[in-house]
């Protein structure tokens, strides 16, 4: 099996595990969000490596008992662009305690 098709099936079973856990729906159409619900529109990528990950694991070192939350800002660009990181189980919490307050 070449490298895309590849790609696009572990895609496709990483799109069907968050969708299951967030009660959501895998769309999986080109240009539109991979995972319906209610409240977000949800893009979903699969890596091997991400840049990102040790900046996140500092948060996590240093969060202690908190939340540990990454937020990545792109210079000369507005704040209310920034990206924010945490993970899934982290995001599962906060969007439970707003439904279930």
């Amino acid at each position: 099996m070449s490298l895309a098709p590849k790609n696009r099936k572990k895609g496709k079973r990483t799109e069907k595990a968050i969708a299951k856990r967030l009660d959501g729906i895998r769309v999986g159409i080109l240009g539109a969000e991979d995972i319906l619900t209610d409240q977000f529109a949800i893009e979903v990528k699969s890596r091997k490596k991400f840049v990102a990950l040790s900046w996140y694991q500092q948060a996590v070192k240093n969060a202690k008992n908190k939340i540990p939350l990454l937020i990545v800002h792109v210079s000369n660009k507005h704040h209310d662009n920034d990206l924010v990181i945490l993970s899934l189980k982290d995001f599962e919490k906060l969007i439970n305690k707003e439904q279930n307050p």
